[in-house]
């Protein structure tokens, strides 16, 4: 009888893993899709930056590698059949190189995480954006207003998604997790049975004579 209830209830549990597997998948896929589609026709690089950044975040949601892909598609616009936005050789390995850093702080712990992974994105921007002129004269594009609110940006939102995303996963964990004890708790009163032993025949009473 246990074989035969467990495995009902273990089908609908494997389902469920498939289908959130399946729309990971699926959800990662398309925003690096569209991360590609829009490496691939470049426009003006300040909303380069910002979509580069958010989708790479939002795609690492779906999956770690995710996001290391979306950073490798940052170079795609080099690759592109119109000329790459100004700047892009710029914005490239510096952006780029802080977003590894980012996602490697991000995917070594939880929620808790979040702020130094933040603190590794934001600070070497502004360093350079602060001193970068002082090592080359040339290096200007980091200290325009726009590379700094771009960049940010798109970082706060994707990190507040994922502080979302991880803070509900932890609560609904819990909630199952105390629903699962509740009922671990519940089951053996719901099995305790009864049994009364059959009354003792009386001693020293004859047999029934025939009538």
């Amino acid at each position: 009888m246990t074989g035969a209830t467990s495995a009902p209830a273990a089908r609908p549990a494997r389902d469920r893993s498939g289908l959130r597997t399946a729309l990971r998948l699926l959800g990662g896929w398309a925003l690096l899709g569209l991360l590609a589609w829009l490496m691939w026709t470049p426009g003006a690089w300040p909303a380069l930056l910002l979509a580069w950044v958010l989708l790479t975040l939002l795609a690492d949601e779906f999956g770690g590698w995710f996001g290391y892909l979306g950073v490798l598609l940052g170079g795609l616009a080099f690759a592109a059949p119109t000329p790459e936005p100004a700047g892009w050789s710029v914005i490239v390995p510096l952006v780029g190189g802080a977003l590894l850093a980012l996602l490697l702080v991000k995917h070594s712990g939880g929620p808790f995480v979040l702020p130094f992974a933040a603190a590794m994105f934001a600070l070497p921007l502004l360093a350079v954006a602060r001193f970068g002129t002082k090592l080359d004269p040339s290096l200007t594009l980091p200290s325009e207003p726009a590379f700094l609110r771009n960049a940010l940006l798109a970082m706060a939102v994707g990190l507040g998604v994922s502080l979302i995303r991880q803070v509900t996963e932890a609560v609904l964990r819990r909630r199952a997790r105390r629903r699962t004890a509740a009922l671990a708790a519940a089951a053996p009163l719901a099995a305790v049975t009864f049994e009364f032993p059959d009354p003792p025949a009386p001693e020293g009473t004859d047999a029934p004579r025939p009538g």
